[in-house]
């Protein structure tokens, strides 16, 4: 027999759809706003006629940005940087997290090793030895500068290792007694079953590497290194038309500096975009695995 809902609860069910409606159209409208004038002319951009729909609608803004080498140039070394350090991250995260989620009759200094990478969460040495550093190992201006100092993701390695601690101690027990060792019950039975985990971190680093700026600005010397955000960030905020050649001041005639920066916001977020639908189904599960146990 079918259960009858009650007035209450379809109240309570309609409220809930409102709401996270709303909640929705809010993350959705700075997004929509942006891509919005991107599309827009640059008297109504100026104008503030732009909310959701562009006014005057024109392309200007991406051909301005698309035909630029630099800008071209810069893409390329952010996806370079992109797959090394994901590369790299995620080994390492993975080798790391393997050995610290053993307990202490099979890891015996498991626990001064876990400290050891806590302790770089709680204190660092700042900006300047950082960079000394960086400098002295002769990483300056080199695509490993923008991946080594961060090689080591202690907050993934902490996800995956509460994660590979929650498995179920049977399956490595049996995987012995059958002859593997560490290496195989690592690739073969562990990350198979950290599909979830694993597709977290992954996210985690994807977006850390394609967003961060600051390294690049510091640590390269010579525009055509600089990753994608970091020639955005110098875009956005030097921009100067005193120092833009004849074809760059004709097209500001059709553009202007919120269209032009709308446009690099909504290229520099829109790999992520892409990206995130993939990953997202493995997103909460993966953290809430991750961190239920110490």
């Amino acid at each position: 027999m079918k259960q009858r809902i009650s007035l209450g609860r379809n109240i309570f069910i309609g409220s809930n759809y409102i709401f996270l409606i709303f909640l929705s159209f809010l993350c959705l409208f700075p997004l929509i706003h942006v891509l919005a004038i991107s599309f827009s002319s640059s008297s109504a951009a100026a104008s503030g006629l732009v909310k959701l729909w562009p006014v005057d609608f024109q392309i200007s803004s991406y051909q301005y940005i698309l035909n630029k080498p630099e800008f071209i140039q810069s893409v390329l070394v952010t996806l370079k940087r992109v797959a090394l350090g994901f590369t790299i991250n995620l080994l390492m995260s993975v080798l790391c997290a393997y050995p610290l989620s053993k307990e202490r009759s099979s890891f015996r200094y498991r626990t001064v090793y876990a400290w050891y990478f806590i302790i770089t969460i709680l204190f660092g040495g700042g900006l300047i030895p950082w960079y000394l550093t960086v400098s002295e190992t002769g990483l300056i201006d080199t695509i490993w500068a923008l991946v080594i100092p961060g090689a080591v993701p202690v907050f993934n390695v902490i996800l995956l290792l509460n994660f590979f601690r929650g498995l179920p101690k049977e399956i490595e027990e049996s995987a012995f007694m059958d002859g593997a060792g560490h290496w195989r019950v690592l690739w073969l039975m562990y990350i198979p079953l950290s599909l979830p985990s694993l597709a977290t971190i992954s996210l985690f680093t994807l977006v850390g590497h394609w967003n961060s700026w600051f390294d690049g600005l510091i640590l390269m010397n010579f525009p055509d290194k600089y990753p994608l955000s970091t020639y955005l960030q110098l875009v956005i905020i030097n921009s100067n038309p005193m120092k833009m050649s004849a074809g760059d001041i004709y097209k500001y005639a059709e553009i202007s500096d919120r269209t032009t920066r709308a446009a690099q916001i909504f290229l520099g977020a829109l790999p992520i975009l892409l990206v995130y639908p993939f990953l997202q189904k493995y997103f909460v599960k993966g953290i809430v695995l991750g961190s239920i146990k110490g």
